[in-house]
């Protein structure tokens, strides 16, 4: 299996001519005062009125919904209030990534500052796995809890739920996976996916359930002391919008609705300082910070999802998660040196481990034939570690483009194989195949699964893997389209150089925070001049000045190395790209970001009217001398003059494109495409060097310095291209 460097597609959300969707824009743009192009960016997500716009631009707790539209939401608070009130122990028991991370360390926090009684439970990931055991749940009845409130887990732990109640042990969950089959008999059930769930946002995380959680508590104790429920709210909102925040963007959750709110008071309070001393060490640890600078850079849900998360992540994948929540639970300077200093040195070890997986995957899927025709790729591995593969299939999923999941049969017994032993699966998907539909089509051959549409984990029997593989490809081979294996980048409109000013990026900055479901704004930008391109960061990263209508500006291209630059200096491409703010040395200016670069389509369009005509002349076809065609003694000289300097230099491979702008300088000389390749011909015809077309348009040259003179005369090619002329005259 081969990635194929496929071309994007690109997809413009916003053309101005639609007089309706014009008028729209023009009566956002004057109601709101803002510019037209940002109207077009709050149209295009969906904010087609003045009204929707404001109330996405404003950040009002007041615009949170009703927690007890959640089904037994009110069941739930009564629970857990009343187990606070009776002095009851009560048990949290969470997943071990991110989202149960914060989701635990959130409503202990809440829970203790009622003065509740409360025990944690994060299960181990190797060992242990995912999910609620028996065993934690006998073990937990020992200690004496009376009630465990499940966390970012439980919505499939039915056996272990009713274990629960013969132990006397009540169940409130609150979950966001999908939920499958029958639900838990539970005394409370609180996850937005649930059938009959009338809750209006479906997107939350499971610090986000746990939140309204939280809320609910807050309103009902409220309404007994006869305050506003709003101020039970804003109360949840300033103690504990931090931590909601990085779960949900950690869980990548659609930065909508109630999460783009909550996300946004969450950075905002990480940016003033949020008082949680763990999570400022990791920030400061993630970001590289200074303890002597006081001066912190803007809080982005990018510094959260690549700085603070995977520190966290780590834990949870190859140690053990109760390190991350001591941590986020830690006041005292010591201990949070401590814990940050581990979580920092796991993730170190995770990096390595991931590399190692992923380059074992990637000689699997590229030196056999096994997987050519897959289109879900299925891999298993005995010694791949159970908290790292996930990772590695995300990054499958990327390279190739096709749902992947990868199995590990880590710790089977006595470290033989048997077709009873049992792997830990994680997958990712692509739009458009619901990964959670796909392993219910297998379900008969698994022994759990669960997640959501584009990530998901499982258990699998060694003997039942390569079933399961054929199982699962025959149902997307049903599903995957074309069309969905193309690479799609959607911009929201095009825009002119002279748009690109610090005042609609600042401007833009008011559609924060970015994530997914509500992404950064792109933009296309056609027929613009390359001046200048400069490689940065060892040659990683590439440094760019674009002009057009006489404006320059800067231009990044992240992971775009030296060499894989599609144009040079003096090309004129289309981009694709984002708009920053650079702020260098308390200078800001604009800069783009560049996703895409590719040679302008009018180029490219003129080069296949040029190559279609110049087929037309090679097969005898007629031409007019204006055409420019017929190449003279002066057009020979000077092309052979610069293949010779480029040869003596070492290059002796170019296509037409380079050798257009070699001999087309400043001078004043003018060769077009068609005659170049007539040119070309006839200099490889006479043996006055040689020249091979090796691909299309691609030519490799050898330079003969000591041949003897030749006259062009002599060239066949000439004398019939003289007689195609439709000019009497033609010289």
């Amino acid at each position: 299996m081969r990635e194929t460097k496929r071309e994007k597609i690109w997809e413009q959300r916003y053309v101005f001519g639609d007089g309706e969707r014009d008028a729209a824009v023009k009566e956002i743009s004057e109601s709101l005062g803002v510019s037209l192009l940002f109207a077009v960016l709050l149209y295009n997500r969906g904010y087609t009125d003045a009204a929707s716009a404001r109330r996405f631009l404003r950040f009002e707790e007041a615009d949170f919904h009703d927690p007890y539209l959640l089904a037994d939401m009110d069941k739930a608070v009564t629970r857990i209030l009343g187990a606070v009130e009776n002095k009851e122990k009560i048990y949290i028991y969470g997943d071990y990534d991110v989202d149960g991370v914060t989701s635990v360390s959130m409503l202990y926090l809440y829970l203790t500052s009622l003065g509740a009684e409360v025990g944690i439970k994060i299960p181990k990931r190797e060992g242990e796995g995912y999910g609620v055991s028996d065993t934690a749940v006998r073990a937990i009845a020992e200690e004496g809890a009376t009630l465990i409130v499940t966390v970012d887990t439980g919505i499939t732990a039915n056996a272990e739920v009713e274990l629960a109640r013969e132990l006397g042990v009540d169940f409130v969950v609150t979950d966001h996976h999908e939920c499958h089959g029958d639900l838990p008999a539970a005394y409370a059930i609180v996850n937005p996916h649930r059938p009959d769930c009338p809750y209006p946002f479906k997107e939350l995380a499971g610090v986000g359930v746990v939140f309204k959680t939280v809320c609910a508590c807050e309103m009902r104790r409220c309404e007994r002391s006869g305050q506003p429920v709003i101020d039970g709210i804003r109360r949840v909102c300033s103690e504990y919008a931090d931590l909601v925040a990085v779960g949900t963007i950690a869980d990548v959750m659609p930065l909508t609705d109630e999460n783009r709110l909550i996300v946004s008071l969450g950075l905002s309070k990480l940016e003033k300082g949020s008082g949680r001393p763990g999570l400022e060490a990791l920030l400061d640890a993630s970001t590289k910070k200074s303890g002597d600078d006081t001066k912190r850079k803007k809080v982005t849900s990018g510094m959260i999802g690549f700085g603070i998360a995977p520190r966290i992540n780590a834990a949870g994948r190859i140690s053990d998660a109760l390190i991350a929540v001591k941590l986020l639970l830690a006041e005292d300077g010591d201990t949070v040196a401590r814990y940050t200093e581990e979580l920092c040195e796991i993730n170190r070890q995770r990096q390595v481990e991931e590399n190692r997986i992923a380059t074992e995957a990637y000689d699997m899927l590229e030196n056999t034939s096994d997987y050519d025709n897959d289109k879900v790729i299925v891999l298993a591995h005995d010694s791949w570690q159970q908290g790292i593969i996930g990772i590695v299939s995300s990054r499958i999923t990327e390279k190739y483009g096709l749902p992947s999941i990868l199995v590990s049969f880590c710790g089977s017994d006595n470290g033989e194989e048997s077709p009873y032993d049992d792997g830990k699966g994680s997958g990712r998907s692509i739009k458009g195949l619901n990964l959670v539909e796909a392993l219910n089509h297998c379900e008969d051959l698994l022994v759990k699964y669960g997640g959501h549409e584009l990530a998901a984990g499982l258990t699998v029997k060694r003997g039942m893997l390569d079933e399961f593989r054929k199982r699962i490809n025959e149902y997307a081979e049903e599903r995957i389209t074309d069309d969905m294996l193309s690479i799609k980048a959607e911009a929201d409109c095009e825009i002119d150089m002279r748009e690109l000013n610090m005042s609609f990026a600042t401007e833009i900055l008011r559609l924060e925070p970015f994530g997914i479901g509500n992404a950064s704004p792109q933009f296309v930008m056609r027929n613009v001049t390359v001046r200048r391109v400069t490689y940065i960061g060892g040659g990683k990263h590439t440094k760019l000045t674009l002009q057009k209508n006489g404006i320059c500006v800067s231009a990044m291209y992240f992971g775009m190395g030296e060499g894989e630059l599609c144009c040079e200096e003096g090309d004129t491409v289309d981009v694709l790209f984002n708009i920053d703010i650079n702020d260098y040395k308390n200078v800001r200016s604009v800069q783009m970001i560049l996703h895409d670069i590719r040679i302008c389509e009018e180029y490219k369009s003129r080069l296949t009217d040029c190559k279609a005509r110049y087929e037309e002349i090679r097969a005898g076809g007629k031409y007019e001398l204006a055409e420019q065609v017929l190449p003279s003694r002066d057009d020979f000289a000077h092309v052979y003059t610069a293949l010779r300097k480029e040869f003596r230099g070492g290059t002796s491979v170019l296509d037409c494109r380079s050798i257009l702008k070699l001999v087309n300088s400043p001078d004043g000389q003018h060769i077009n495409y068609i005659k170049l390749k007539f040119i070309l011909r006839i200099l490889n015809e006479l043996q006055i060097c040689e020249i091979n077309e090796i691909e299309e348009d691609i030519y490799r040259f050898n330079i003969f310095f000591n041949a003897s003179k030749t006259s062009i005369e002599k060239s066949s090619i000439l004398k019939k291209l003289r007689g195609q002329c439709a000019d009497r005259n033609a010289n």
